[in-house]
């Protein structure tokens, strides 16, 4: 079985890659431990100044397995992911490299979650997004807080109780992401944000990230 995520370095950049494409890159137990270990490595590695964070396959991440949580219905195992998802969510924003997210297809309800929790974003113009949790009966309470801190209230609360997807150029207009950019151009602008910030004072920018989230949790 192939691993959950792939991990490579170049020029300063790590890049992880989510790689259950078979499987939309679904926030597994198995992938959020994954997640959570590259994300350690990362932020022992001084070599590393910039974070990538992909998917393999058709999408970037369609949220939590489902199949996987229906084979588990104890409310203490659902309880568990949950909690090792959330620490994992965080630690995008504790470590001390700027985490871009490169999203294409997906990326919906933990998956939107998991774009609104990096410290920036660049998608693919035919990227979606959205909490789609309601449309199977479930409200994206955790995915909320994220997103809600990337836009307004209401434009977050839409999301929740609609359940509808909005296209890359909203999501960029709604402070989401970054940029919306076309499918061709999509590494080239993510490598273009990247080389950016590994040009840059490693120390000062890692200061700078914890400060800055910091500074959001005092509000």
């Amino acid at each position: 079985l192939d691993p959950c995520v792939l991990a490579s370095v170049r020029d300063g950049v790590r890049t992880i890659t989510m790689n259950r494409g078979d499987r939309f890159n679904g926030l597994s137990t198995a992938m959020i431990a994954a997640l959570d270990a590259a994300l350690d490595e990362a932020a022992a590695d001084r070599d590393t100044r910039v974070v990538v964070l992909a998917g393999a396959g058709k999408a970037f991440c369609a949220g939590h397995d489902l199949k996987e949580m229906r084979a588990h219905i104890d409310p203490a195992w659902q309880q568990a992911l949950f909690d090792a998802c959330g620490r994992m969510m965080l630690k995008l924003t504790q470590i001390p490299q700027p985490v871009i997210a490169r999203v294409h297809g997906a990326a919906a309800a933990a998956g939107c979650q998991l774009v609104s929790m990096c410290d920036l974003a660049v998608a693919v113009e035919g990227a979606k997004f959205g909490l789609s949790g309601i449309n199977a009966g479930i409200f994206c309470s955790t995915p909320a807080v994220g997103v809600a801190r990337n836009m307004s209230r209401t434009r977050a609360m839409a999301l929740l109780v609609t359940g509808k997807l909005i296209d890359a150029a909203t999501a960029a207009d709604w402070g989401l992401v970054n940029r919306a950019v076309p499918a061709e151009r999509l590494d080239e602008a993510v490598v273009e944000l990247a080389s950016a910030i590994a040009a840059k004072s490693p120390a000062a920018v890692a200061l700078g990230k914890r400060a800055f989230y910091r500074q959001l949790e005092c509000g």
